[in-house]
């Protein structure tokens, strides 16, 4: 494997990491506000980001080459309202998607297909983050000013439930 695309997606599975750390902070922030719905929501999202780190890990592995584990930092942002986590939210997967590009642009350089076909799932996923984070962002704005409308909303959330990635490395 070319030495910056492993560098690259070994790099990756410490921002997906990060991603469940921050998406636990989001929970956390939730819960203690009374809103177990969004909790629920973040602590699913949580997962979602540890299992696209293992995806990562796992190719690698697959591939023959050692993974380098760094130290996960703390998740910084600045508490606000009820709509700060999910602002950041939108922010940090525009991020992550700007980082799966470019491990994408340093695959597609050298020709290294095998490793395109798997950021493809990645970069299909990223579509999905970035919208059903926009959508919270909406349904905030749309619903989250009126009480009933926020409890409503609290409720839909606690109703996700987490499906593991459907992808074969």
């Amino acid at each position: 494997m070319n030495a910056k695309v492993k560098a690259l997606i070994n790099d990756q599975i410490n921002k997906e990491l990060y991603s469940a750390y921050l998406y636990l902070d989001f929970a956390n922030y939730y819960e203690t506000a009374g809103l177990d719905g969004f909790a629920n929501w973040y602590q699913i999202q949580a997962q979602e980001e540890r299992d696209h780190a293992l995806l990562f890990y796992q190719y690698l592995q697959n591939n023959g080459e050692t993974v380098t584990l760094e130290a996960v930092g703390k998740p910084e942002w600045e508490r606000g309202d009820n709509m700060t986590p999910l602002k950041k939210a939108l922010e940090h997967e525009r991020y992550v998607t700007s980082l799966i590009n470019g491990i994408y642009a340093a695959a597609y350089e050298i020709h290294d297909f095998r490793t395109m076909q798997l950021l493809d799932w990645f970069v299909k996923e990223q579509g999905e983050e970035e919208k059903n984070a926009s959508d919270m962002i909406t349904k905030m704005e749309l619903f989250g000013g009126d009480s009933k409308g926020l409890y409503m909303l609290n409720n839909e959330l606690k109703a996700r439930v987490y499906s593991a990635p459907s992808l074969t490395l």
